[in-house]
């Protein structure tokens, strides 16, 4: 999915680049071999930042290290429901 605009959070993506490798390999040691760094970039910065406040890196980190399998599994599925269906009747 592309970006219109750069988020608050975006300039914390290299430090927090180990922690999200981190949370990767947690979900894929789960079974959910499918979720990417970027793919749970995306959904920290459209659903649990949503609305950029004051944080500190460790809040950051603290956020990244939170984020439960359902909750990344239920933005993949609304994100899903939102795309054009590719395999619907041509208008």
């Amino acid at each position: 999915m592309k970006k219109e605009k750069e988020h608050a959070y975006d300039l914390y993506r290299f430090d927090l680049e180990p922690v999200l490798k981190s949370k990767v390999d947690e979900f894929h040691m789960l079974g959910y071999d499918s979720v990417t760094v970027d793919g749970l970039w995306e959904c920290l910065t459209n659903k649990t930042w949503r609305k950029p406040s004051d944080k500190r890196l460790h809040e950051l980190v603290s956020d990244v290290y939170h984020l439960k399998v359902a909750e990344y599994m239920s933005y993949i599925t609304i994100e899903a429901y939102k795309a054009p269906n590719f395999f619907g009747e041509k208008l």
